[in-house]
This record gives structure tokens, C-alpha cells and sequence, in this order.
């Protein structure tokens, strides 16, 4: 007899740390936006999450095991959606990136970087655990590439560069922790080193094909990148009062709702990208330590489960969605302090909006799927096995 799956609380109250920092960084963000309904962007997305977490729960007690026959289809409704975006999606700001529900704005970007974690946790589970030599690596890259280059071109069209890179970089870390040898592993290093090297050439070189597909608004983020002082009244206006926010917040922070380059609506978009900004000025040092210990450990607990669970799949499954997080953080956080160029990735749990949380949630319900049934496979007798 199998026992019920449990639940990881430490998760959750992980979770519960991160809504209370998100309620009161949204409800500050936004204080400029709302017209004297200064709780309307914070219940908002009180209701996304509680809808989020509901979805995590139910997902928890599903058999994630049944995914790795329905990964291929998955896979291949996300490719329709970017699809019927890339024709039918909703446009602003230059992108076209949604699909309007009426009672909400789907992102397709965001359920394909699940899709695609899963369809290759299915290909890289068939292929086993024993080592492969270089030539029998070939093929699995090759697949890759195929699997991973269809949703990437069409997420870089819309235009969404930050998507299409978090893709890339999931990909690439289920790749390094698959089947291939060391000799291919150092191949698609050296691939992606040269590649790097080439592009760079070819932007100080030849920018007129680097805009063959990259938006000059695009280039322009890379330019105040590299060059801030030259852009900051407009490429860099974003980062620059991001950074003299997150300075001027020190050690403690200005207080809640006294930031200065916050409440005065000098950092757009403070309740979404640059909610990081938010905290740093209004909590300082001591705040975005804080929320970086917290992520710290969530990432630690999804790494501390992969390694319990004696079902590759599942181990599959968890490396992508820690290499998922783990990005979304190290780039949302770098690029508000400058480290990074300015992309539209939001910070996970943190960022107002409901596709990106419903999505992170939807991965944690997976993480605690495999945990629930990594319990069962290692706990339970022989008896309860065999029946």
C-alpha cells in the first residue's frame, strides 16, 4: 500500500516569506500608479497568489511520473502558442508577448520554459545514466539544439530576449548534468566561448547584422550597459535611478514607502523588472540580504530533493527548474545593479504579475510532486513496493 504524498512545508514557508516581501515591494512600487487605490496592484496580487499557490498544491498531488509521456505534447502546445502569439498576441511597448484571456494576459514564454524542461527531462531519462563517448554524445546535442532552437527563435521574435536566454540557459544546465561525455561537455564549452567571442566582434565590428535580429531598443539596453554614463537620459535612465535608489538605501533602508527615487516614480516599472529597487532603497543592505537567503535556501531545498529521488526523470525535472530560478534571480538582481544588461526577466515570487508567478508555482508543484513520491520510493517495505 503506497503511502499518501506529503508536503514539504519548508517550501512553503519559504513561500510565505517571499509573499509578504512581494505584498509590501508592489504596494510601495506602485504608490504613484495608483490614484488613491494604493492597495489595488498588492490585492491584486494577494488573489495571484493564493490562485498560485492553489495550482502548486494540486500539481503536488499529481504523479509527475505521467508527464514523461504527455512531455512531448506539452512541448508541442507551447510551440502553438508562440505560434499563435507571434500572429494573434497582444502588443505593447513593442512586443507582442500575450495572449488576452479577458481575465488575465497569458504569456506563452512562460509555460514553454516548463514545457521544455520537461520534454527534455523525458529525452535525457531514456538515454540513462551511463556515460556516452563523444560520438554517441552527438546526436543528444544535436536533439537539443533542435529542441531548444524552435521555442528560442520564436520567443526572440516577439522581441523577448531575456525569455529566450532563460530557455538557453536551462537547456544548456540539463544538458551538462545529462548523459554526454566530458570531451562534448568541453566542445559545447568551447562552441559557446567562441560564440560569445564572435558576437562581440560582430557588435563592435559590425552592428549593421547584429540589428538583423536585435531591436534597437535592445541594442540600446546593451549600449547603456556598457557605456551608462552616455545613456543615462534614455537607454540607462532605468538603471541609473535603479542604482542611486539601491545606494541611498545603505545598511537599513529609507523606511517603507519613503523611498525617494521610488515614491517620486523615478524608477519605472518598479513594481515588475526593477521591483529589486524597491527593496534596496527601502530596506537596504539588511532587506536584500534577506531576500537573497531566502532564495539561497529555495534553491538549496529543490537541489537537496533532486538529490533523494532515485527517478532520473525527477532529478531531470528538478535541475532545470533550480537552473530556471537560479538565472531568473542572478539576472533580474545583476542588471538592476548594473552587472548585467536590462532585460525583461522579473524577479521570481517578487514581480507583480500572474503568468510568471503561476508558472514559478507550477514548477515548485512539480519539485514537490517528486519529493511527496522520492519519500514513498525510499521509506516504504518491499511489500508496499511490490503492490
Amino acid at each position: 500500500m503506497t503511502k499518501k504524498p506529503t508536503f514539504d512545508y519548508f517550501i512553503f514557508f519559504i513561500l510565505i516569506g517571499l509573499l509578504v516581501i512581494s505584498l509590501l515591494a508592489v504596494y510601495s512600487g506602485t504608490g504613484q500608479y495608483t490614484d488613491g487605490q494604493s492597495f489595488h496592484f498588492a490585492r491584486r496580487q494577494l488573489i495571484w497568489y493564493i490562485i498560485s499557490i492553489a495550482i502548486m498544491i494540486a500539481v503536488a498531488y499529481f504523479d509527475y511520473d505521467l508527464l514523461e509521456k504527455w512531455a512531448i505534447y506539452l512541448y508541442m502546445l507551447g510551440i502553438s502558442l508562440l505560434i499563435y502569439v507571434r500572429f494573434f498576441g497582444v502588443e505593447r511597448n513593442g512586443s507582442q508577448r500575450w495572449i488576452d484571456l479577458g481575465f488575465m494576459d497569458l504569456q506563452p514564454s512562460e509555460l514553454m520554459k516548463i514545457f521544455l524542461v520537461l520534454y527534455l527531462a523525458s529525452i535525457y531519462k531514456k538515454v540513462g545514466k551511463e556515460r556516452l563517448s563523444f560520438f554517441k554524445s552527438i546526436p543528444l546535442v544535436l536533439k537539443t539544439v533542435i529542441v531548444l532552437g524552435i521555442p528560442f527563435i520564436l520567443i526572440l521574435r516577439q522581441p523577448d530576449l531575456g525569455s529566450a536566454l532563460l530557455i538557453a540557459v536551462a537547456a544548456l544546465g540539463l544538458l551538462f548534468m545529462s548523459s554526454i561525455g566530458n570531451k562534448m561537455v568541453a566542445c559545447v564549452i568551447s562552441v559557446l566561448i567562441s560564440g560569445t567571442g564572435l558576437l562581440i566582434y560582430l557588435f563592435t565590428q559590425h552592428e549593421e547584422w547584429i540589428t538583423t535580429f536585435l531591436k534597437p531598443h535592445q541594442l540600446g539596453r546593451i549600449y547603456s550597459w556598457i557605456n551608462p554614463t552616455e545613456y543615462t537620459m534614455d537607454y540607462g535612465y532605468q538603471l541609473k535611478q535603479a542604482v542611486l535608489g539601491i545606494g541611498a538605501g545603505r545598511f537599513t533602508g529609507a523606511g517603507f514607502n519613503q523611498g525617494y527615487q521610488v515614491q517620486s516614480g523615478r524608477v519605472p516599472e518598479a513594481h515588475t523588472d526593477f521591483i529589486f529597487a524597491v527593496i534596496g532603497e527601502e530596506f537596504g543592505f539588511i532587506g536584500a540580504s534577506i531576500l537573497i537567503v531566502l532564495y539561497f535556501l529555495l534553491i538549496y531545498r529543490i537541489i537537496t530533493i533532486a538529490l533523494k529521488t532515485d527517478d532520473l526523470f525527477g532529478v531531470y525535472i528538478c535541475v532545470g527548474i533550480t537552473t530556471l530560478i537560479s538565472f531568473q534571480v542572478f539576472q533580474n538582481i545583476a542588471m538592476t545593479i548594473g552587472l548585467m544588461p536590462v532585460t525583461g526577466i522579473a524577479l521570481p515570487f517578487i514581480s507583480y504579475g500572474g503568468s510568471a508567478l503561476i508558472t514559478n508555482m507550477l514548477a515548485l508543484g512539480l519539485v514537490q510532486s517528486i519529493y511527496a513520491r522520492s519519500k514513498d520510493y525510499m521509506f516504504s517495505s518491499e511489500n508496499d513496493l511490490a503492490a
